[in-house]
């Protein structure tokens, strides 16, 4: 079969046994590298990945995908404006809501907290958090009953149990013949609810459309209506298309504008981590620039007599690179393959680890994720495998170079 000349001898002297076996040694070490650079990067991203998803899934599990607010007073025809968002072709859902901060009080124990009024009959078709509440705590929220659900962190410091009663404390003052004091309102604890994000689970409450308004004073109006699209991807520019529609008479806000620090935050730890590993990968790239300088200083009588024969010094570097591009090759091979393998299955191993060494590495008192997910995309895959060719390629250009560089007479001289 015909092969250019180039690629036949350095697939020979890839695949030649050496003189020296330490440039052998080093050629291994450096496909090792290489590996153990690629499986590396490409699990610790997909892990961060299965973080930022699960996340993203418990926030928006609480957070709708946006909110139509008024611009400077409360939203008194929400039920007009609820039905014309819901013509909208990619809104499929929306839900009232009424939102301030209290304190709660129990006995001697004082909390501030964040309440959120809802009617539960829409409030499933914008958010999770009632998939999260207790036995039949949400049926139980019904209009001027005065029940609230406590999220499970905030009932655990109040030491406040179902059927007991908590008192509410609005900041607005009202005046009395004894003064100005705050308005006050007692509240049954019809149930807990558990998210597993300590910022809800630790500050808000859970209350009835009605009684919240009642207690912050709306009247009629609401805080907002919180919104469901098609896509949570989407909703930016769905935001802004739906704000257009609206004339401008409203405030309308996404998820991403809420949460935009943690996102960024959390997109700037992956690319912090990139680079890092990354030099995983550099350094055991560059260790074939070792290994091909020996591997020419080894070859060169070889390399003499091949320009003698006629070669080019673009065909001598040629060989040189390819011999090179065969170790980043089957690195890159390698790593991807175990670093795919790994990725798709850390959930198991990780449990499994964690059962026989008799230690959990991540505590559920202590962090907000418990289990170690991964969410694997093939574009990391791709652009990880990517950089590695292109290292290994580079490391080749200068050991290559040098050995185009090679004059027979003086190669040839004390053969």
């Amino acid at each position: 079969m015909y092969k250019p000349l180039e690629l036949f001898i350095g697939l020979r002297y890839t695949g030649a046994k050496r003189r020296n076996r330490f440039v052998s040694f080093i050629s291994l070490i450096s496909m090792a590298g290489i590996a153990l650079g690629v499986m590396a990067l490409i699990t610790v991203l997909s892990v961060m990945n299965g973080f930022e998803r699960e996340l993203r899934e418990r926030i928006l599990g609480m957070v709708a995908h946006a909110s139509i607010q008024g611009a400077s007073e409360p939203l008194s025809d929400w039920r007009d404006l609820r039905e014309q968002v819901l013509d909208h072709p990619r809104v499929e859902g929306a839900a009232p809501f009424v939102s301030g901060e209290v304190m709660v009080t129990r006995g001697g124990e004082v909390s501030g907290a964040m309440i959120r009024g809802i009617l539960p009959e829409h409030e499933a078709t914008v958010s999770r958090v009632l998939d999260n509440v207790q036995g039949d705590a949400a049926e139980r929220l019904e209009s001027g009953e005065y029940r609230i659900i406590l999220g499970s962190a905030l009932a655990r410091m109040l030491n406040a149990r179902v059927g007991d009663r908590i008192t509410v404390v609005t900041p607005e003052a009202r005046a009395t013949v004894a003064g100005i004091v705050p308005r006050v309102r007692r509240f049954e604890v019809a149930g807990t609810f558990h998210v597993g994000m300590y910022e809800y689970d630790r500050g808000l409450a859970l209350m009835h459309l009605d009684d919240a308004a009642a207690i912050m004073r709306l009247d009629e109006g609401i805080t907002g209506l919180r919104l469901e699209f098609d896509d949570m991807m989407a909703a930016p520019w769905l935001a802004r298309e739906l704000a257009l529609t609206l004339d401008g008479r409203y405030s309308v806000r996404d998820w991403t504008r809420e949460h935009a620090n943690f996102f960024r935050a959390v997109q700037t730890e992956k690319t912090v981590m990139f680079v890092i590993l990354t030099l995983i990968i550099t350094v055991a790239a560059f260790n074939i620039v070792s290994t091909l300088v020996m591997v020419v200083n080894e070859k060169r009588s070889d390399i003499a007599i091949l320009r003698t024969l006629g070669a080019s010094p673009g065909s001598i570097m040629r060989i040189f690179m390819i011999q090179g591009a065969i170790i980043g090759i089957f690195g890159t091979l390698l790593g991807t393959v175990a670093g795919i393998a790994l990725a798709l299955n850390v959930e198991t191993l990780v449990p499994a680890i964690e059962s026989m060494l008799g230690q959990q590495f991540l505590p559920a008192d202590v962090y907000y994720i418990s289990d170690l997910p991964s969410d694997l995309q093939m574009r990391d895959v791709l652009r990880i495998s990517g950089v590695a060719l292109v290292l290994s390629l580079v490391a080749t250009l200068y050991p290559a170079w040098r050995a185009s560089r090679t004059e027979p007479a003086e190669a040839l001289r004390y053969e």
